[in-house]
């Protein structure tokens, strides 16, 4: 398991480092990006133009709800202000309950702001990304010694705290986000539910602890914020752990 974790890390740094030119040809080195780029590339291709977007130069951001069990992609052009909401996929299985992963073994999917930092095209999980879990916020809130780590969207349909569209829709996925990589980073951001008057009844009528409904009320701050403009807003972490949305 350690040395497969060293080579994940090592793998990541050489591909952030890459050139877009050189992650692009690389990631379509794999067999599985190959066939993926035959089977979908049409698909991803009027996927963006319907909504006017420019494929050789636009920004993705994806937002997941537990509750709802959706992706939702965003995409807009580069010289655009505002995302426009252009497919939504299902997760087709889910692990753990509402709320933050806080260890390792939990079998929970995170919730906050996140962003893509490593791509695998030969994951068990046939095709994944995995967001920056954990974050400068996890990590004060999060188990100190193993707060876990190696959080992905994937294909397949097992998790154990990970985000799984199946094969089919995350050939789609995976294509779009190897492109929008070639031009910047692509965030991710993970809610236990709408965060509207509605999802957040719903929340506080769970039983969770003071903590945790402090946290959804934290996150709530960036839903609104994207909800409001549908651009993304500035967020830092504050010395306390909790996100700072401007």
């Amino acid at each position: 398991m350690k040395a497969r974790l060293l080579i994940l890390a090592l793998l990541s740094i050489i591909l952030v480092s890459m050139s877009p030119k050189d992650f692009i040809a690389t990631q379509m080195s794999f067999e599985r990006v190959k066939v993926a780029q035959k089977h979908k590339n049409t698909i991803v291709n009027d996927l963006l133009k319907s909504k006017g977007i420019n494929s050789n130069s636009f920004d993705l951001f994806l937002r997941a709800f537990k509750t709802e069990k959706t992706l939702e992609v965003w995409a807009k052009n580069k010289t655009d202000k505002t995302y426009q909401l252009i497919t939504t996929y299902e997760h087709c299985a889910s692990s753990g309950v509402l709320g933050p992963k806080r260890r390792s073994g939990d079998r929970q999917t995170p919730e906050g702001f996140y962003t893509v930092d490593f791509f695998n095209p030969t994951s068990q999980y046939f095709l994944s990304f995995r967001i920056n879990y954990p974050n400068a916020s996890d990590k004060v809130f999060a188990d100190p010694i193993n707060p876990g780590d190696n959080v992905f969207i994937h294909g397949s349909c097992i998790t154990i705290g990970c985000i799984p569209i199946g094969d089919d829709k995350m050939e789609e996925l995976y294509l779009l986000a190897i492109r929008a990589r070639n031009y910047g980073e692509i965030n991710v951001h993970v809610f236990p539910n709408k965060m509207d008057d509605a999802g957040m009844a719903a929340l506080k009528a769970i039983d969770a602890d003071a903590n945790t409904q402090a946290f959804w009320s934290n996150i709530k701050t960036g839903y609104d914020a994207f909800e409001t403009t549908k651009s993304l807003p500035k967020i830092t972490v504050g010395s306390d752990g909790f996100y700072v949305v401007k």
